[in-house]
């Protein structure tokens, strides 16, 4: 299988199944005497770990972290960092009743159709496990970043209440079970996700990732755009069907004096008067914030019976037992941070084999 492993410089390779013993990645490309520790990692885990509130999939998953190598006396050493996760809390019998029938919205078939076997237990390699090692990864580049970079990710939107960015507070992300800045939406928000999981149902979201301390000059004015590898790297996260940069979609309702990131001199340094472009011009980072938006689609696991198929070609109905989150997108927050900061670690490492930064 082929597809395992993302980025040039700063590049890592993910491995393991959902139902597995351990899932786990490899980082290659991080320099030398880079202090380094489990406890550098472990608390962007604990973030997207499962478990941490009603909202989520109620399998109980410590996530905890292990290096293997590449760090010698708390410093990385310069050779591949390899760090494993253990599963603990695997139920493969709540899928034994599907392990021949396809469930809609999955993998499952698309699987099957390219490989002719799958791991039906929890989806094996498809399965959103996989992206603890993400974040993982993820962390480690944070470290190759420094302090100088900020990464923040929060939930703007479930389902279709969205909220007031009026009320943006950054210090609430970290107070509420949906990583949102609007304190004042979080009551609704409970109501809604109660209601949907009684219903047997689920519901979609939307994610926004902002970079601060970016310095300008990251990306590539053609292949290599650093809007393009973000772009890449949300979507490849499971179950985002849709990404944009900056305004994104919202631009094309703009006039071309509307766009335009207008610039003056302030202190002898180039200041912009707005950011529609996110931080990105021409492939290449302008040293505003970069700001990147997904969205994540409804879980696909929902108790509500299904038309769908068997693998002997019958029709059949299925409903999806087991543990799952009736939004998917609240613990796609720390994700997204984490694909951000491998994008940007990788970038900026690249932007140094050029003499620059």
């Amino acid at each position: 299988m082929a597809g395992n492993s993302f980025g040039t410089v700063f590049r890592f390779t993910s491995w393991g199944e959902s139902h597995g013993p351990a899932i786990g990645c490899v980082v290659d490309g991080v320099p030398p005497l880079i202090p380094l520790s489990e406890g550098d990692i472990q608390p962007y885990l604990d973030k997207r770990a499962p478990g941490g509130s009603r909202f989520v999939t109620q399998r109980r998953e410590p996530d905890q972290v292990k290096i293997l190598s590449g760090v010698f006396d708390g410093k990385t050493t310069g050779t591949p960092i390899s760090l494993m996760i253990e599963n603990v809390d695997q139920r493969s019998k709540d899928y034994g009743d599907i392990k021949d029938t396809f469930r809609p919205g999955h993998a499952d078939y698309s699987y099957m159709t390219k490989y002719g076997i799958r791991d039906y237990r929890g989806g094996g390699r498809s399965s959103a496990r996989e992206t603890a090692s993400r974040v993982a990864a993820g962390a480690v580049a944070r470290k190759v970043l420094g302090e100088d970079v900020r990464i923040r990710g929060a939930l703007i939107q479930i389902g279709g209440m969205k909220i007031d960015r009026n009320q943006w507070d950054d210090a609430e992300i970290g107070n509420n079970p949906f990583f949102s800045p609007d304190p004042s939406v979080v009551s609704g928000w409970t109501e809604l996700l109660d209601r949907t999981r009684k219903a047997g149902s689920s519901l979609g979201a939307i994610i926004e990732v902002t970079a601060s301390g970016v310095p300008a000059g990251l990306g590539e004015p053609i292949y290599g755009k650093l809007d393009a590898d973000l772009a890449a790297a949300m979507m490849g996260i499971n179950a985002v069907k849709g990404v944009e940069i900056g305004d994104g979609f919202a631009a094309a309702l703009l006039s071309g004096d509307e766009n335009a990131d207008e610039m003056r001199m302030r202190d002898g340094k180039v200041t912009f008067l707005s950011n529609h472009a996110g931080g990105v011009q021409g492939g290449i980072a302008t040293g505003q914030d970069v700001v990147v938006r997904f969205a994540v689609k409804p879980t696909s696991s929902i108790l509500t019976s299904r038309k769908t198929v068997d693998v002997a070609g019958n029709d059949r109905d299925i409903a999806t037992k087991g543990r799952h989150d009736p939004c998917v997108g609240i613990r796609a927050v720390p994700v997204g941070e984490a694909m951000m900061a491998i994008v940007l670690a990788d970038h900026l490492l690249r932007h140094r084999t050029l003499g620059r930064g």
